[in-house]
């Protein structure tokens, strides 16, 4: 499809597209948390990969292209409304101590409604610093790999791992005590509520 856009057939961009224009709006939606942004973010990336289209390398998956494209551009986009955000995380973070992660599927939550419990994740997934949340979306939301994941984001597969480690820890700090105050103490199951 991509050797037929080239070739002037550009009707079928759109079919080269499509497949894609979900999890593009998805990425732009869970870094910018404004519907109106992500859809001028997913289409202003349409718009950059067809620009770019012939520099589209075959070494990569187009969706790992298209989601680095749609990333630069929500970077863009918070880098002009909060200039702050571009810190290296090595400067703001002190030692990692390691911590043992409790397995998500022990979560009690047949005693929350599905949707109060993905609030609850929404709410703290969107509070994670943008590295983190970059690569916990592309992992655990769109199910990459971890080197589609550092491909896309242009860092190493160890520094994917670390933020990954963080960001799991980090959500586990902020949710564990909201999801066990949610339950009552007779439907607790587990010794270390």
């Amino acid at each position: 499809m991509i050797a037929e856009v080239l070739a002037g057939r550009t009707e079928v961009f759109h079919d080269l597209i499509r497949p894609h224009e979900r999890s593009v709006y998805l990425m732009a939606l869970s870094l910018l948390r404004n519907e109106a942004e992500a859809e001028d973010a997913a289409q202003e990336t349409f718009i950059k990969a067809y620009r770019n289209l012939g520099r589209f390398r075959s070494e990569s998956r187009f969706s790992t292209w298209l989601i680095a494209i749609v990333l630069n551009e929500a970077r863009g986009r918070l880098r002009r409304k909060q200039p702050g955000l571009t810190d290296s995380i090595d400067d703001t973070e002190g030692p990692v101590t390691p911590a043992q992660l409790t397995d998500w599927r022990e979560i009690p939550s047949d005693s929350l409604e599905r949707n109060e419990v993905r609030t609850l994740i929404r709410s703290a997934v969107d509070t994670l610093p943008l590295p983190y949340r970059e690569v916990f979306v592309l992992r655990e939301l769109e199910e990459r790999n971890i080197q589609e994941t550092a491909e896309t984001l242009g860092i190493t597969v160890a520094s994917v791992k670390m933020r990954l480690h963080r960001a799991r820890l980090m959500l586990q700090k902020q949710l564990a005590p909201q999801l066990i105050a949610a339950t009552p103490k007779s439907r607790r199951r587990f010794p270390w509520f």
